[in-house]
């Protein structure tokens, strides 16, 4: 065997290295839910990410803009959630408005991912309840609706749960719209002395449908309390 077929073979042995433009790749796909916010943090508006190629892609609006369709392109964050990896995708773009609640973003890139929360979370202090269907605590139970996203919620209680827990929560995010019910799971427990229980609580069996009511609750809501303030 000579020495050129043995260098071969051992380089053909080595895994391919990934590049970094490759992990990044695999963070963003066409179809992920996204929020889109100014770089002060303000929330624009939410939307699937949608004809992915290279560093351009189109966002199809699920909610109501926050800025008209005249508007200059503008630098934003965008901010997704992979189920490819179940973390966080944080990205950066120059957005442009366009017909039909379909924006482009151009110069898309990947700034970090991470297990931070996916969603942006509306801070709240609405009366709420959870019911439970088994256990010591069976029953529908008073509960405060903390904070809201459309991945999960926390909610504070005077009731006992535990890790894993799942129940009922219902909450009327809005005076003039129905209550929404979505079911959860207690996934952190935050103990004070001398307040409630805080609970972090995951929402689970959400269709595509419900996931998009509760982006447009959330959406009027901020929007809401943004007037009143």
């Amino acid at each position: 065997m000579s020495l050129l077929d043995l260098f071969s073979r051992r380089a053909k042995a080595q895994p391919p290295q990934e590049t970094k433009e490759d992990e990044d790749a695999l963070d963003i796909y066409s179809g992920m839910r996204v929020e889109v916010t100014t770089d002060s943090g303000q929330l624009l508006f939410v939307a699937k990410l949608l004809g992915l190629h290279g560093d351009k892609a189109e966002l199809h609006l699920y909610s109501e803009s926050e800025i008209g369709e005249d508007t200059e392109p503008l630098h934003a964050k965008i901010r997704g959630y992979s189920d490819h990896e179940r973390k966080a995708v944080c990205m950066e773009g120059v957005i442009t408005p366009g017909p039909q609640h379909i924006w482009q973003v151009e110069e898309l890139t990947v700034v970090r991912t991470g297990n931070d929360r996916a969603f942006f979370r509306l801070d709240t202090n609405l009366d709420a309840t959870a019911t439970m269907f088994s256990g010591l605590s069976m029953g529908e139970k008073p509960c405060k609706l903390l904070n809201i996203s459309v991945g999960g919620a926390s909610v504070s209680s005077e009731c006992r749960y535990h890790e894993g827990d799942k129940f009922l929560l219902k909450v009327r995010l809005l005076e003039d719209r129905p209550e929404s019910a979505m079911f959860a799971q207690i996934v952190r427990v935050i103990e004070k002395e001398g307040t409630p229980i805080e609970y972090g609580c995951q929402f689970l069996e959400l269709t595509e449908a419900d996931q998009e009511q509760i982006t447009q609750n959330i959406f009027a809501a901020q929007r809401q309390k943004r007037g009143r303030s």
